[in-house]
């Protein structure tokens, strides 16, 4: 296992049309970390993370996973690549005609190395580590509230068992409780799997009780990354809107109460 960086981002331009919206990133997320991506609407939060996992390429610049470039070597090398990181899309991304067990079973089965009845016991342990109900696993999309879309939605990331988990907005949607229970979620799983995790958010609760690293999307560039503790001294228009306002200071005393 490599001591390296998980996730080294160098130099990255991103454009769209005349748009300039990254220009001249760096980042470096080592093992073990959960780091917080925020910044102001536009900033190219989700654009970023899309780039760590080869949705979308920069104009300009190098992303590497677990030391080696994304898109380097064969079809084969950059497949086993991706197989280390899971995603959870920002409202799920469930396939609508699918229901929970074959959704949660959809890499399994794209992977085929794995038999009918390994699949059906992966999808049960999966639906256990995400604590819903064995009959959860014939419900369609529809039937589902919007806190078991997020739970279902997370299970599928884990199926393939990765190193990496990549987090676009997980609370959006849900009430207060729902999301305190779906970051308690994150917390014990982050721990007891060793789990590295990225999350985009805009949610302080959710920043404030998961991340060991902020990073601060601004001006084009990392503005700041460090722990919130120091990131909250910042000198920064964005930052004393977002973190020291009311909601904020709000956040991060109960995030302190807590630890």
């Amino acid at each position: 296992m490599s001591d390296g960086p998980v996730i080294e981002l160098r130099d990255i331009v991103t454009r769209f049309g005349s748009n300039l919206v990254h220009d001249g990133i760096d980042l470096s997320v080592v093992r073990g970390e959960v780091v917080a991506l925020v910044g102001g609407s536009g900033s190219g939060k989700t654009t970023l993370l899309r780039h760590m996992i080869g949705l979308t390429r920069p104009a300009r610049g190098e992303v590497s996973l677990f030391g080696e470039q994304l898109f380097s070597g064969s079809l084969r090398e950059q497949r086993a690549r991706r197989r280390r990181f899971g995603v959870l899309f920002q409202h799920g991304a469930l396939f609508s005609a699918l229901n929970v067990a074959e959704n949660i079973g959809f890499p399994l089965r794209e992977l085929r190395v794995v038999t009918p009845k390994e699949i059906r016991d992966l999808v049960a342990l999966k639906l256990a580590m995400v604590e819903l109900e064995p009959s959860t696993a014939l419900l369609m999309p529809a039937e589902l509230s919007g806190g078991m879309v997020k739970r279902v939605a997370l299970a599928r990331a884990l199926a393939l068992e990765p190193e990496l988990l990549l987090l676009d907005e997980p609370t959006a949607g849900l009430d207060p409780d729902r999301s305190a229970a779906f970051v308690e979620l994150v917390r014990s799983l982050q721990a007891q799997l060793g789990l590295t995790v990225v999350l985009v958010t805009h949610d302080i609760d959710t920043l404030a009780a998961l991340s060991s690293k902020v990073a601060i999307l601004a001006e084009r560039r990392i503005l700041s990354y460090a722990p919130l503790e120091e990131t909250m001294e910042l000198d920064h228009p964005f930052v004393a809107s977002f973190f020291r306002g009311e909601l904020g200071r709000r956040a991060i005393a109960r995030s302190r109460e807590e630890s």
